[in-house]
């Protein structure tokens, strides 16, 4: 798989120079690359507790991302999954620990636990004080001795960090990191496995499953689960998660691994507020990545039950752009639709037959949602098939409500359930259509001619006309042969989709902005649609 990178082996030191670059003068680095690379506050003065935390590259924004101002004094980086050597974390401990002392925070893993602990030793040797924490909040195998330390290791970052901000010593900073880490719990899960650098993408997770349990190393998760939908997803994590915690209050940390898409994270934090499984989740951090595993496409959550003072540590507010904050967990607050905007709700009107005819129309968009998306993914963003198989669905569920048995009323009652529905310029556009064509209904137009009159009305707006490679390529062929007939006009509208697939230019749409290559050879997904709906109504 291709990367934006340079080369594995100096991928972490550019990344580093990179966040550098950005961070505003926050920050600094160590001399010592490629071997030592530790990243510092440049406004430390040692006066205070040092907070030095680290491991593996591949977490981003983990663990450069929170140093700053009540949070982290330094990182300490390895490279990609691999933890840092006993001099870089050294020389971490020795920059940026004064006489108040230094607090280790480690994740833990094998490399990190004992690279972090020699090098605390040999800090004390220094004559330095130093106290080490080690974070196990996973808690996919419970029975495991020594769990592994993942996405909660961020709540010990910010409480602690809190804490030594406000001058605490270390043994108080000590002690409430360590009521964190006995207090916090985490699970992950993920559709598909992380791209390591330089290494073959691994394809273990077959479709419509999930790994449960996994690590942020691009471990195997504990369990193959069967994945559905987000709310399912959701449930799973949490009744993994609902034994491990007491009663009161509690912040959730919802973490992208890397990834899931902004779009995605926003389901999964209102699958999470909705959910009532785990008691008295009040508060949130996130949705966002901040501890991730390179690019998996995965979440996960970590739960911790707080006291008034902790809550407070969590909700002070420090300056690095990768802390997304901790909130208050409300309810979404809803405002009135402005006045004439409010829906106009036609009075609905019996007619079993065009009920019926609707509906079929409506399944054809729905049937063919597949591969209208493959063809629009040839020369679009792949969704012709989902919006308009949408539509119908929005439209079938809407049948009850339509005055089915008034013409005029039902062109512009389908166009206003459109316009509501159907998202994108096809709705728009489908929307005009069907309310002009009850326009001219009523003006005592025939059906073909009314619809005419919505083709041209929807040709005047949108701009395309016949040879675009538009769905009007299909439209305005059908139209002209409908007064013979469906089977002509099914013969018509199959000719003019056809015909696009030779059409190497397109004028009109997002067609429009593709190579001549990749259209070749592929109907237009609007016309094939079209093509697909006459020639149903004509087996009908």
């Amino acid at each position: 798989m291709a990367q934006f990178i340079n080369s594995k082996e100096s991928l972490v030191t550019e990344a580093i120079d990179g966040a550098l670059r950005t961070a505003k003068g926050r920050l600094a680095r160590l001399d010592g690359f490629p071997h030592i690379k530790v990243v510092v506050r440049s406004d430390w003065d040692k006066s205070k507790v040092a907070l030095v935390s680290g491991g593996g590259s591949g977490h981003e924004p983990a663990h450069v991302g929170y140093v700053g101002k009540g949070m982290l004094t330094a990182a300490v980086c390895g490279d990609v999954f691999a933890s840092p050597s006993v001099d870089a974390v050294l020389a971490g401990i020795l920059a940026v620990s004064g006489p108040a002392g230094c607090l280790l925070i480690v994740k833990n893993y094998t490399g990190d636990r004992l690279n972090f602990g020699l090098a605390a030793e040999r800090a004390r040797a220094f004559g330095i004080k130093v106290s080490m924490v080690i974070v196990d909040d996973d808690i996919a195998l419970p029975d495991l001795p020594q769990a592994r330390g993942v996405a909660g290791t961020l709540f010990v970052h910010k409480i602690a960090g809190a804490l030594a901000e406000s001058g605490a010593d270390l043994k108080t900073v000590c002690n409430a990191a360590k009521q964190v880490i006995e207090s916090v719990a985490s699970i992950g899960m993920s559709l598909d496995t992380c791209t390591v650098p330089g290494s073959p993408k691994e394809a273990r997770i077959e479709e419509g499953k999930a790994e449960l349990g996994l690590g942020i190393h691009g471990e195997s998760g504990v369990e193959i689960v069967n994945f559905t939908t987000a709310s399912d997803a959701m449930k799973i994590v949490l009744e993994r998660l609902k034994g491990f915690m007491v009663s009161g209050p509690k912040v959730a940390l919802l973490n992208n691994l890397g990834g899931a898409t902004p779009l995605e994270m926003s389901v999964l934090a209102d699958e999470l507020a909705k959910s009532d499984i785990v008691q008295d989740i009040q508060y949130l951090i996130g949705p966002a990545p901040m501890m991730t595993s390179l690019d998996m496409r995965g979440f996960s959550i970590s739960v911790l039950p707080v006291s008034d003072s902790e809550l407070a540590l969590l909700k002070a507010p420090v300056l690095m752009a990768d802390w997304p904050g901790c909130f208050d967990l409300n309810a979404p607050e809803i405002y009135p639709i402005p006045d004439g905007l409010t829906p106009i709700k036609p009075i609905p009107s019996a007619d079993p037959a065009m009920a019926k005819f609707i509906v079929q129309c409506c399944d054809v968009f729905i049937k063919a949602e597949a591969d209208l998306n493959l063809l629009d993914a040839q020369s679009g963003d792949g969704d012709t098939g989902s919006t308009l198989a949408g539509a119908a669905r929005a439209l079938k569920d809407a049948i009850d409500r339509l005055p089915l048995a008034d013409a005029t009323q039902l062109y512009r009652a389908i166009g206003l359930e459109l316009s509501q529905t159907m998202g994108g310029s096809s709705g728009v556009l489908l929307a005009i259509f069907f309310s002009a064509t009850g326009d001219a209904a009523s003006s005592g137009l025939s059906h073909v001619e009314a619809l005419k009159a919505g083709l041209a009305r929807v040709q005047e707006v949108g701009g395309a006309v016949l040879g675009d490679r538009t769905m009007i390529d299909a439209l305005t062929p059908a139209l002209e042969a409908l007064p013979d007939g469906f089977k002509v006009a099914a013969t018509a509208a199959r000719a003019g989709a056809d015909h696009t697939s030779k059409i190497v230019k397109a004028k009109a749409g997002r067609a429009s902005y593709i190579s001549e290559h990749r259209l070749i050879g592929h109907n237009d997904p609007g016309a094939e649609a079209v093509a697909r709906l006459f020639e149903s109504l004509n087996k009908a």
